[in-house]
């Protein structure tokens, strides 16, 4: 349901659009192809996506060596992933049914948990990243940081849960389901009041500055200065490096944090195109519309394997879950 685009046309970067749009454009210009391809990649990233942050989840809260700070913040992305990938078979249903089939009341739900995903993935890695800033300084200065809890961070997991809602509440109010005058087919659409393109001009960029500038420019600032003091902790003091454990989580959320901004980037990347020029609806640009929103969509399914690759004790208390399960 979220299209990227680099155009000026119904499938903007933030707003929603019908399916009937959407065949619309498939038809006019014979991409009828995406009608059978989307779904299935659809399909792929909700079972990997399911499965895969679900197992987080698990082993998350049933092995108790994996009650850390940074795995309380992975729970809570694994869970904002879940969410998506929850509902995502909604939206192949959509597409496959060329209308919207399920009420106004799901329409704004879906439309709120898919925005809700553009906001939660970059906000929880922005928090990781300056729990990351501030145990990289506490080492630096051999200090301990009492404050930093289990607990505290819940509360923390909890005020990004509120904020983000907050954020998707515009969405969420514009969000109903549009019957068209033409053939009367149902769309769960955003409907603004007029002038409508203004109000979607208005939503690319709060979606652009809220969604990626501000929390990409403060992960970019923390990770900067954190490289600073590991080099001077390396050539200015007689200090110790970070220990292995700390190296390894901290590579880790670097590695995840990468791997966001390449899937979200061009998606953010379109928006700024879709402002700044006026490109025309060609087969090759509503093509890239397309990618671009697959490779949004498969963030919702790439961290697990991160953390299963880059997290020791993440495999060790997946396996040990495993055996105890077959036992």
């Amino acid at each position: 349901m979220r299209i990227a685009s680099f155009a000026d046309h119904p499938l903007g970067p933030t707003e929603k659009i019908s399916c009937a749009n959407k065949m619309f454009y498939l038809n006019q210009y014979h991409l009828v192809d995406l009608y059978v391809v989307l779904p299935v990649i659809y399909s792929v990233i909700c079972a990997v996506g399911l499965t895969g942050n679900t197992a987080v989840i698990y082993v998350i809260l049933k092995a108790p060596k994996m009650k850390t700070v940074t795995n309380m913040f992975i729970l809570n992305l694994a869970i904002a992933d879940d969410l998506f990938t929850l509902v995502l078979p909604i939206s192949i249903a959509e597409h496959l049914l060329h209308y919207w089939p399920f009420g106004e009341v799901l329409c704004k739900i879906i439309l709120s948990i898919d925005h809700y995903n553009i906001f939660s993935s970059i906000y929880f890695l922005t928090v990781m990243s300056v729990d990351r800033y501030l145990v990289v300084v506490s080492t630096v200065r051999s200090k301990r940081m009492p404050y930093r809890t289990y607990r505290a961070a819940k509360i923390v997991s909890l005020c990004v849960w509120l904020l983000v809602i907050l954020i998707v509440v515009p969405f969420t109010v514009f969000a109903e389901v549009y019957i068209s005058p033409d053939d009367e087919r149902k769309s769960c659409v955003l409907s603004f009041p007029s002038p409508e393109g203004s109000w979607f001009k208005a939503t690319r960029i709060y979606t652009l500055i809220l969604g990626f500038a501000i929390p990409v420019s403060t992960i970019c600032i923390l990770y900067t200065m954190m490289l600073y003091k590991l080099r001077n902790m390396r050539l200015n003091t007689n200090a110790k490096a970070l220990d292995k454990a700390k190296k390894k989580v901290t590579v880790m959320v670097f590695i995840v944090l990468a791997v966001c901004l390449f899937c979200w980037t061009p998606f953010h990347l379109s928006t700024i195109v879709a402002l700044t020029t006026d490109l025309k609806s060609t087969p090759l640009v509503i093509g890239i519309s397309y990618f671009i929103t697959s490779l949004s969509y498969a963030n919702s399914c790439l961290n697990p394997f991160l953390y299963a690759f880059l997290d020791d004790s993440f495999r060790k208390a997946f396996k040990k879950m495993l055996e105890c399960r077959t036992a």
